[in-house]
């Protein structure tokens, strides 16, 4: 975690002085130290193998914890796996304060969760096998241990990366909240067997399914990783096919993330936006090379066969199921508002909103970087024209969320293509609305 800022240091620090005034009652509490003992190194084996093979974090021996120790003590279930296991990538060990935020972060988290559990009879619940009363309690400290994450989460994504407090908590709750829950309910029935007379053996065998689904999940993430595998072989085959506009695909995929962003966009359209960003031009792959890299201007018919290239790449990913609307962007990205955009002239809200956030990303990138026709254009002076189409050629919308970003975060444009060549014609138009490319 090099180059932390200090904002995020103080934040972890904070995170992680409260985790241990969590556990400063526990001398003078009756703590059942090989149930613990037990537990932190089953969580230590499992979050080992979970992480190594399959990333992520493995939520159902926490919760047991929460449901079977006192509060200062199912804290102290995840401190071991955090500060003795390896993490993070292979062969490098974890910098300090990654481990203090990944001991400080879930030991809050269970401490809350077993907290509410005792306080609403929990305990009481698992010794007796009393079903269905022990799902309330445990239903209400699954929640606490998903709040408890979230606040923690967003607030470390905000302190690390000056993302506003609102837009950082956004999403996190709703997408934790049904695979915490599923991690609670085999929590809770490790608790209730350890609890009953068969003991902590045939406890243990309730991990077994959730080890069955962390095995499809991962499987689910190799897929895809092939998928995305092949969009990079995809870009980088563009790129060499169109040299001069090298690393353009990338930086497009960039400033339609901080579009999206701005736009407060949840996570994922904001992963399909730069999904859509990255393969806007994959149809080039099928435009004959002379043409892309022609130093003269274009002739009628060589524009209309450039042309074609959105309607090329949406035939090439559409087998790509998880692109989503992604695919709607690369089909329409030189769409114009006023109904003279192509392939299909399409006016106003019938361009989809995705492929309006490309269209403004492209131009934007088109603009600021230089090509063998022509040197880059500042930054004002691209958004000034951007600002000058709006309405015409692009969502104004998109324009202003673009111009806001930049204004929050700056950009800085890479030079795509050696300054060589015979500078090719604007044929009397914008660089922005005349440009196919």
């Amino acid at each position: 975690m090099e180059a932390v800022p200090a904002r995020a240091r103080g934040y972890v620090a904070c995170v992680a002085l409260l985790a241990l005034l969590c556990l400063l009652p526990l001398p003078t509490i009756r703590t059942p130290w090989p149930a613990l003992g037990l537990l932190c190194a089953l969580y230590a084996a499992c979050e080992h193998v979970v992480r190594r093979r399959f990333g992520g974090t493995f939520y159902p021996v926490l919760l047991a914890g929460a449901f079977l120790l006192p509060p200062p003590a199912a804290a102290l279930v995840p401190l071991p796996a955090a500060l003795l296991s390896p993490a993070g990538q292979a062969g490098h060990r974890p910098a300090p304060l990654r481990r203090v935020w990944r001991a400080a972060q879930p030991a809050l988290a269970v401490w809350g969760a077993a907290r509410v559990h005792w306080a609403l009879g929990g305990r009481d619940a698992v010794v007796a096998s009393d079903f269905p009363y022990a799902l309330l309690p445990a239903g209400a400290a699954v929640l606490a241990f998903c709040l408890i994450l979230t606040v923690l989460d967003g607030g470390i994504r905000a302190a690390a990366l000056g993302i506003p407090l609102r837009r950082a908590w956004r999403g996190l709750l709703s997408r934790s909240l049904a695979p915490v829950a599923v991690h609670g309910l085999a929590g809770l029935m490790t608790a209730v067997l350890w609890r009953s007379p068969y003991g902590p053996v045939a406890a243990l065998l309730v991990l077994l399914p959730m080890c069955v689904s962390w095995w499809v999940f991962a499987q689910y993430h190799r897929e895809r990783a092939a998928h995305q595998a092949t969009i990079r072989a995809l870009v980088q085959a563009v790129d060499i096919k169109d040299g001069y506009t090298r690393g353009h695909s990338e930086r497009v995929g960039q400033a339609s993330v901080m579009i999206a962003r701005e736009l407060g966009m949840d996570d994922d359209r904001v992963e399909t936006l730069r999904f859509a960003g990255i393969l806007h031009d994959v149809g080039k792959l099928g435009v004959p090379t002379r043409l892309l890299r022609k130093d003269g201007p274009l002739t009628p018919e060589e524009r209309r066969i450039i042309e074609l290239h959105p309607e090329y790449g949406h035939e090439m990913v559409r087998g790509i199921s998880f692109l989503g609307e992604a695919r709607a962007a690369i089909l329409h990205h030189h769409e114009r508002l006023d109904g003279s955009g192509y392939p299909y002239g399409l006016v106003g809200g019938q361009i989809p909103e995705c492929a309006r956030v490309v269209a403004v990303a492209d131009a934007f990138d088109a603009m600021t970087s230089t090509r063998s026709y022509r040197r880059a254009r500042p930054v004002a002076a691209a958004v000034a024209e951007l600002e000058r189409c709006a309405g015409a050629q692009f969502d104004p919308r998109m324009v202003d969320a673009l111009a806001r970003a930049l204004g929050r975060y700056g950009w800085h444009p890479t030079v795509t293509s050696e300054d060589t060549g015979t500078p090719r014609e604007s044929e009397g138009r914008s660089p922005v609305i005349g440009a196919p490319r």
